[in-house]
């Protein structure tokens, strides 16, 4: 197996989960899809969850397929790889390998991102529409029953860095990073959609 995070492009993703669901049932993996009750919610930060479960900050919650395969298991709150000044292969040369360690109790050495700043924005803004999408296509609950949380820097000087702070503005709002408007654009081109806002809502026609 790669030490290298290796991230896909969107419309891959999007084939994979088509494609695997199709043919195995499954997706990324995960053959029981959990199917949240969409009147039954958790309210947390003036957001609503369907669950109190999800990945903490982690290799389990850096690549958008990970994140997908969690939703799809039942988590609704994500903590978000945690993002810092050091990332990309400056951290990388730091981390031990394999990050995630069992030889006697289980614990993650693995502090932060290995992806560069601009690639995990880019996991983090593919991960949230894909969940948009595979709720709304497999039923598995509302577009509005998850939560992203940002694991960002280690001190205060960490975090007013100039990376840092663009990583927090666009999370807070995606719609002006290039990445978004490409995942709409090719869900909009390859599934047949009625509309699809700035909030990631959409509703699905089929022919």
């Amino acid at each position: 197996m790669s030490d290298v995070m290796r991230i896909m492009p969107f419309k891959n993703l999007v084939e994979w989960i088509k494609k695997e669901n199709e043919s195995s049932n499954s997706i990324f993996g995960v053959r029981k899809y959990y199917k949240a009750d969409t009147k039954k919610y958790f309210n947390i930060y003036k957001e609503h969850i369907e669950t109190p479960i999800g990945p903490a900050a982690g290799p389990n919650s850096q690549l958008a397929q990970n994140i997908v395969a969690s939703y799809i298991a039942g988590a609704r709150f994500f903590q978000l790889k945690t993002v810092q000044e050091l990332n990309g292969e400056a951290l990388a040369k730091c981390v031990n390998k394999p990050c995630i360690k069992a030889e006697d109790e289980c614990y993650n050495c693995e502090w932060s991102t290995e992806l560069y700043m601009d690639d995990a924005i880019k996991e983090y803004i593919k991960a949230w529409v894909l969940l948009h999408f595979i709720a709304k296509e497999y039923g598995l609950g509302s577009s509005k029953g998850f939560v992203f949380n940002m694991s960002v820097g280690y001190n205060l000087d960490d975090i007013k860095k100039k990376d840092t702070d663009t990583f927090i503005e666009c999370m807070k709002d995606a719609n002006k990073h290039p990445i978004f408007n490409e995942c709409k654009e090719y869900l909009k081109e390859h599934i047949i959609i009625l509309s699809f806002n700035n909030t990631g809502l959409f509703k699905r026609a089929y022919k």
